[in-house]
């Protein structure tokens, strides 16, 4: 059966951690490149976050997302790198083009960002299921309706390549032709996105009637079927992400 979630099972030590103190990871890791908006500090976080992926053995799937994200990253260089109002040094001039290093600095910066971004999401999405993140989120007073919403969020992109490959394997059994040039794939596209957006409509009724039929909005307190996820150093880390976080409004106020 075809997993609907992002997750990746691997035995690792980022695994083991709890998603609590991944998201506390993700916070640091956002808001202390934006607290200290340097160069070094960006690409200290970038490094981190990759660093981190590594470890826990899924950095080779972040690369498509990254990947994805280079016509935008390379736009922001090209343009910060042409008209950014701070330019006043010349880095390089290809014909009639001149790139200026206060805007490349400025792109790269940003490019670091983006990229630690979403590195820092990929941890808890590639190393965490959906179920535990959302389950450990309501343990600690999350609305059920927001943690069934956020659940739907993080489970409806593989369900949707799950419902495509399912249908283009059915059309391709009654001869529709679904490989071959970009011509042929668009033409097969049309006949797929209909049964797809339909199947996922149906898919969200059954499931709504079926968490109605369970109960779903009882006031009654809810109950869980898994203990809770714990990790024994979760105190630890989140201790340090505060006061890593402490020290970059501190620096950032006397610097």
């Amino acid at each position: 059966m075809k997993a609907l979630s992002l997750y990746q099972h691997r035995d690792s030590i980022i695994h083991k951690i709890d998603p609590i103190s991944k998201l506390y990871y993700i916070g640091a890791a956002v808001v202390i490149p934006i607290i200290l908006p340097t160069v070094n500090i960006a690409f200290t976080c970038m490094l981190a976050s990759i660093i981190l992926l590594i470890v826990g053995k899924v950095f080779k799937k972040v690369i498509p997302l990254v990947s994805f994200s280079f016509i935008v990253l390379l736009s922001i260089i090209i343009i910060q790198g042409l008209f950014n109002k701070t330019n006043n040094t010349i880095f390089i001039s290809i014909g009639s083009l001149t790139f200026y290093k206060e805007g490349l600095i400025y792109a790269f910066k940003i490019c670091m960002r983006v990229i630690n971004i979403i590195c820092a999401f990929s941890i808890l999405v590639l190393t965490s299921k959906p179920s535990d993140i959302i389950e450990i989120l309501v343990r600690n007073g999350l609305s059920p309706r927001i943690g069934y919403v956020l659940s739907s969020v993080l489970q409806i992109i593989p369900q949707m390549v799950s419902t495509m490959d399912t249908i283009k394997d059915a059309q391709r059994s009654r001869g529709m032709e679904t490989d071959g040039s970009l011509l042929v794939r668009i033409k097969a596209f049309i006949p797929l996105i209909g049964p797809v957006v339909m199947n996922s409509l149906i898919s969200t009724r059954e499931r709504a009637m079926a968490l109605e039929v369970r109960g779903f909005n009882s006031k009654t307190k809810k109950s869980f079927l898994n203990k809770a996820f714990s990790y024994k150093y979760s105190t630890a880390i989140k201790i340090t992400i505060i006061f890593l976080l402490a020290l970059a409004v501190i620096w950032r106020i006397i610097a």
